[in-house]
C-alpha cells in the first residue's frame, strides 16, 4: 500500500459499526462520531490477489477520553527524556486517574497497578465476545484500557485460537488466542518505560503486580464466560466446561 495512510469508505464504514458494536456489548472503546467521505482516490487491493481498484477515500472521527497509550511513554523513556516524562504521567494521572492522590510516593506504582489490572480486563472482554485486535503492539494499548484502534481486526465466527484478522501477520503474533500474551508483553515494556521513574523497592513491587496480571485475565475471562453459560455459585467442574466446550465449538 506504500504507506500512504489513506482508509477507503468501505475499511471506514466497517470501523465506525465496530466501534459502535463494541460499546453496546460493554467493551470500553472509542467511539465513531462521524465518517467524512473524501474527494481523493484511493487505489486498494481489497482481496491482495492482484487486482487493484480505485475507491473513495474517507475519514472516520474517533472520540475517546483521552489518546495516550503505552507507547507514548515507552518512546519517551527510550529517548531519555525523564523530565518530560514525569511531567506527562503526572497529567494523565491527574486528569484521568483520580482515585491516585497526586501526593502519593507511590503514584506511579498505583498507576502501574491499575493499568495492569484493567489491560486484563479489556483483554478479557475482547476475548469474550470474540473480537480479534488486529495489531496489538504498545502503540495501539490505551493506558485507559480502551479500544483505541479498529485497522485490521475481526470477529471470529466460530471459536478457533489461531484466528488472525490480519493479513499482514504472517508469523500470526496477534492471533487471538495469544492476546493475552501480547497483553502482557504491552504491559512488561511499559513497566521499562517506568523503571527510571521508581525506587529499587518500587520497582521490585511493580515486578510482583505484573506477575499478578494472568490471575487478574484467568479470573475475568472465567467470570465473563460463566455468566455466558448461566453457571450460578463456585464449582471446581466451571473451568473445566468453559475449556471443553470452547473445543467443542473449535471441532464444529
Amino acid at each position: 500500500r506504500s504507506g500512504d495512510g489513506r482508509a477507503v469508505l468501505r475499511s471506514s464504514v466497517r470501523e465506525f459499526l465496530c466501534s459502535e458494536a463494541m460499546h453496546y456489548l460493554g467493551v470500553p472503546t472509542s467511539r465513531a462520531a462521524s465518517v467524512v467521505v473524501s474527494d481523493d482516490d484511493v487505489w486498494r487491493d481489497q482481496f491482495y490477489n492482484g487486482n487493484i481498484k480505485k475507491e473513495r477515500g474517507a475519514i472516520v472521527l474517533r472520540l475517546a477520553k483521552s489518546w495516550f497509550r503505552i507507547g507514548s511513554l515507552e518512546i519517551l523513556a527510550h529517548s531519555g527524556e525523564l523530565d518530560l516524562q514525569r511531567r506527562l504521567l503526572d497529567f494523565i494521572i491527574q486528569e484521568h486517574f483520580p482515585s491516585i492522590a497526586m501526593n502519593d510516593s507511590n503514584r506511579y506504582l498505583e498507576f502501574f497497578s491499575t493499568v495492569v489490572s484493567e489491560t486484563a480486563n479489556l483483554v478479557a472482554l475482547w476475548m469474550s465476545v470474540g473480537f480479534a485486535h488486529g495489531v496489538c503492539n504498545t502503540d495501539n494499548f490505551s493506558l485507559l484500557s480502551i479500544t483505541i484502534d479498529y485497522g485490521p481486526f475481526g470477529f471470529m465466527d466460530s471459536y478457533d485460537p489461531n484466528f488472525v484478522p490480519n493479513t499482514s501477520d504472517d508469523e500470526r503474533r496477534y492471533k487471538i488466542g495469544n492476546q493475552a500474551n501480547v497483553g502482557l508483553f504491552n504491559l512488561s515494556k511499559l513497566l521499562q518505560a517506568l523503571k527510571p521513574l521508581l525506587d529499587p523497592r518500587q520497582k521490585q513491587l511493580a515486578s510482583q503486580i505484573l506477575e499478578g496480571y494472568g490471575e487478574h485475565y484467568y479470573s475475568r475471562f472465567t467470570e465473563l464466560f460463566k455468566t455466558k453459560l448461566g453457571l450460578l455459585g463456585e464449582s471446581e467442574n466451571d473451568n473445566y466446561l468453559i475449556a471443553f466446550l470452547l473445543k467443542v465449538s473449535l471441532l464444529c
